[in-house]
């Protein structure tokens, strides 16, 4: 017992001049770290007072201040900057749905602005804006080496006046300047419609008023179908759509999914890290689902996208998405500014993270640019094909009642339409044919 006594002693000896010869240091170090930092922050007041006293030009001293912290957090990543009191109640003014401005989600890379996505039925939408067009200059003023959110000051105006933006883009071999009018923002976040037996739900944002909307379009192009057994599946189109609240996305998952974890959030301190799980409840009740995306869909589209994969709820169609997958906290500031801030990577169920990666889809298919030739455009319109139908003295088909010749035109409509809006939109027309050929299959079974 005596041995067990000196041994602990000596152990906790041992472990107390262990500690001391570890700590010493490791005080040293953060002593001489934070003497670095205030003698930087004494560097930073000298800077200060020199500009203020000796530049060229008066200066505005509350600009220099703003200008120095918004510098300090866009040279953390891309999403991290500082909001002016007027840019905070524009962003808080967007969340609610309706802002004014050109109507597109932007990025910075290499120094120039990058189009994350249009937004539908905006001016920058009907003037052609496309996802991943870089936008070099405004109004003949080159964006190169400005922050993010000073080249969104330059494209920012008075509503119905008109702003000229130079675009480079992948495919095109010059720059060219394509023409906006500033207008209102106003977003739908859901648009519904039925195409043929599917129903179609267009998701452009995540806004406080995008679960509301899906809810009530969806009940009612089920109500018009004569109920959920005459739908034979839902596509989600995220495609084009740059994200927005977390929050909306959990809740847009979850509208689908009867249990599960959606999202998995994880910052810098480990015990700060989240989990968001599905409750039970789907508004599609057991219908399949195909989700489309492409490369302008981003961050929240990514996170539904992302766990309706996981999940097998649903098949992921279309290009790989934008590859966002970091959160962002708004944290107000004194004077009614904020700062935007990133706090946390986050994670589809299965653990992976699509930062910088994107949410690759089960089945690529990209949406082709048909652009009609000089040829087509000259040439009439051929007459449709002839048929044993348009034949004089033909025989008539005694073997059908005319209701069963009814139905039989009507599936052919359904099939011309089909044909139709493979031209309008291929991959919306892809992803019906999938839930088409899932309800044959399980009407076999």
């Amino acid at each position: 017992m005596k041995k067990f006594v000196m041994a602990a002693i000596g152990g906790t000896l041992a472990g107390f001049v262990a500690t001391t010869q570890i700590a010493g240091p490791l005080l040293a170090q953060e002593s001489a770290r934070n003497t670095n930092v205030y003698e930087q922050l004494d560097l930073f007041g000298d800077i200060f007072e020199r500009i203020r006293s000796q530049y060229v030009e008066e200066v505005d001293e509350s600009e220099l201040i703003e200008a120095a912290i918004d510098g300090m957090l866009s040279s953390l990543d891309p999403h991290s900057s500082y909001l002016s009191p007027e840019d905070a109640e524009a962003m808080r003014v967007q969340t609610r749905g309706e802002f004014g401005g050109l109507g597109i989600e932007v990025t910075q890379e290499e120094g120039f602005v990058k189009v994350v996505s249009p937004i539908d039925g905006t001016p920058a939408d009907e003037a052609g804006i496309e996802a991943g067009d870089f936008i070099t200059h405004v109004d003949g003023e080159s964006v190169l080496g400005l922050t993010l959110d000073a080249a969104v000051e330059l494209m920012r105006g008075p509503v119905g006046s008109e702003i000229v933006i130079t675009v480079v883009r992948e495919g095109e071999d010059e720059p060219f300047d394509v023409s906006i009018i500033r207008d209102t923002i106003k977003l739908t976040a859901v648009r519904a419609r039925t195409e043929g037996d599917t129903v179609v739900l267009r998701v452009t944002t995540f806004n406080d008023q995008t679960t509301p909307n899906l809810e009530a379009g969806l009940a009612e192009q089920v109500e018009a179908a004569g109920g959920i057994d005459n739908v034979n599946g839902i596509v989600l189109d995220l495609r084009n759509n740059p994200g927005g609240l977390l929050t909306q996305a959990i809740k847009v998952s979850d509208s689908f999914l009867e249990k599960g974890e959606i999202v998995s959030t994880r910052g810098r301190d480990p015990e700060d890290g989240e989990r968001f799980n599905a409750t039970p409840g789907d508004l599609a009740q057991g219908k399949p689902m195909v989700v489309l995306i492409n490369g302008g869909s981003a961050s929240a589209s990514e996170i539904v996208a992302g766990a309706l994969q996981d999940h097998r709820r649903a098949i992921v169609v279309g290009t790989k998405s934008f590859g966002k997958g970091s959160v962002q906290t708004v944290m107000p500031l004194r004077g009614d500014g904020a700062m935007r801030l990133t706090t946390a990577r986050y994670y589809t169920p299965s653990g992976r993270s699509i930062q910088a990666l994107g949410v690759s889809p089960d089945i690529v298919v990209a949406q082709p640019r048909r652009q009609p030739t000089a040829e087509e455009e000259d040439t009439p319109t051929r007459p449709r094909s002839r048929s044993e139908a348009d034949l004089r003295g033909r025989l008539s088909n005694d073997s059908l009642t005319e209701d069963e010749i009814r139905q039989i035109e009507a599936d052919r409509a359904k099939a011309e339409a089909a044909a139709r809006l493979r031209e309008e939109d291929y991959q919306l027309a892809y992803a019906i044919d999938i839930l088409k050929g899932l309800t044959a299959l399980g009407g076999e079974e």
